[in-house]
């Protein structure tokens, strides 16, 4: 691995006339803003198509998205190569600038063939008109299989490097869904020079990754959150009760600082899809070191869900409980009475059904099964840990299906 002839960006300056403010990302270095901009919801399609079937006014649009994101400091660019056509459009409109005037991150899935996923970081790069990212992730680090993909030795981890090493990619990290003791494998992983920096989801309303954060910044490695407002609790549609607890912030802005004001955490995505999209999270920095505000506004989210559940926070029994692998029937009872909890102590209903109909549909951002068949297996080994009656868990999960079931099929 030869970082010497790595190409980082050369203007390490971070405009001074820009309202976003920068954090060294990491052992990367890269000027990184605390807000940076995620292109899954600006692409055109979620499949990936010829440009010149994209309808000029789409890319005019997107062309629009970047130049004012740019032109406010916003210089990190966030897209993957399975964002659909996102990668073909952004080719003519990074193309206007100059190359070290933003940083550039693309992410490639892992694949059990090391030479498979250096031809598609090489056609991403084709795809975007570059010589070069600045970040590569190895997308979609989401369970034990992928990490032996990534990390057995001449895996492609040590391809990702190899490119690194002929100056086609900067630094390299990762992103996923796995469970936090994958992330912590990760993150500890060692060969091939480790990883350099993570997308993680950590929110207010998902803190069970706190420990890859504090893993991470152990490591200096940089850290960005994915995607805060939407996998955050859907929070461009906030319930009435967020709202109240909020002000004088909205939720959005409220959640931005509370991801922003963790230490370890150097810049979260905005996935705007029009102009107006930045607004809220521009409007927030103006609270970036205002930490009394910030601790208040959540006690007061901690004392209306203990209030409305008797936990003060949604994932209370989830580090009681044994994973849904070691679970009867593979019940995540964990996932299941978080998002239950989330429905009823902050009204984020919708949000949690969203999610509860993706277990059991063998998805990395939601494993395991729903509680549909609770009855059907012996719990009370689980109900024990819990520190609860079996039966009490039992009626538990049968009134947290009732509630977030598919509402279409009842």
């Amino acid at each position: 691995m030869n970082q010497q002839n790595t190409p980082f960006l050369k203007n390490t300056e971070h405009p001074v006339s820009s309202p976003v403010p920068f954090r060294v990302f990491g052992k990367t270095g890269l000027p990184m803003p605390v807000v940076s901009l995620g292109m899954m919801r600006s692409r055109y399609s979620p499949q990936d198509m010829p440009l010149d079937q994209i309808p000029e006014q789409r890319q005019q649009d997107l062309a629009k998205l970047v130049d004012k994101a740019l032109s406010l400091g916003i210089t990190h660019i966030e897209t993957a190569r399975n964002y659909g056509t996102s990668e073909r459009q952004l080719a003519s409109i990074l193309a206007r600038y100059e190359r070290d005037s933003f940083i550039l991150q693309t992410k490639v899935r892992p694949e059990e063939d090391p030479e498979l996923f250096t031809a598609n970081v090489l056609d991403s790069l084709n795809r975007l008109g570059q010589n070069r990212v600045d970040l590569l992730a190895l997308h979609g680090l989401n369970n034990h299989q992928s990490l032996w993909q990534v990390c057995r030795p001449g895996g492609c981890l040590a391809a990702a490097r190899k490119l690194q090493d002929q100056g086609k990619v900067g630094w390299v990290g990762f992103s996923g869904h796995a469970d936090v003791d994958i992330l912590l494998k990760a993150i500890a992983h060692q060969d091939d020079g480790g990883f350099d920096y993570m997308n993680l989801h950590w929110y207010t309303i998902y803190q069970r990754n706190s420990l890859a954060l504090e893993a991470a910044a152990a490591q200096n490695m940089g850290v960005f959150i994915i995607s805060p407002t939407d996998k955050g609790g859907m929070l461009q549609t906030p319930p009435e009760c967020l709202k109240k607890i909020c002000d004088p912030l909205t939720p959005i802005q409220f959640n931005d600082l509370f991801c922003i004001q963790r230490p370890e955490v150097h810049t979260i995505s905005v996935g705007a899809a029009r102009l107006s999209d930045f607004d809220d999270h521009l409007n927030a920095l103006t609270g970036i070191d205002d930490h009394d505000m910030i601790q208040g506004i959540y006690q007061q989210w901690g004392q209306l869900m203990k209030t409305r559940t008797g936990h003060s926070r949604p994932d209370a029994l989830w580090p009681n409980l044994p994973s849904w692998q070691q679970t009867p029937g593979y019940i995540n009872i964990g996932v299941i009475l978080w998002l239950y909890n989330l429905a009823q102590g902050w009204d984020l209903l919708e949000f949690s059904r969203r999610r509860y109909k993706m277990l059991g549909q063998d998805m990395p951002w939601m494993s395991g099964m729903n509680g549909t068949g609770a009855r059907q297996f012996d719990l009370s080994g689980v109900a024990e840990q819990a520190g609860m009656p079996a039966e009490e868990l039992i009626r538990l999960l049968e009134k947290a299906h009732a509630l977030l079931r598919d509402q279409g099929n009842q």
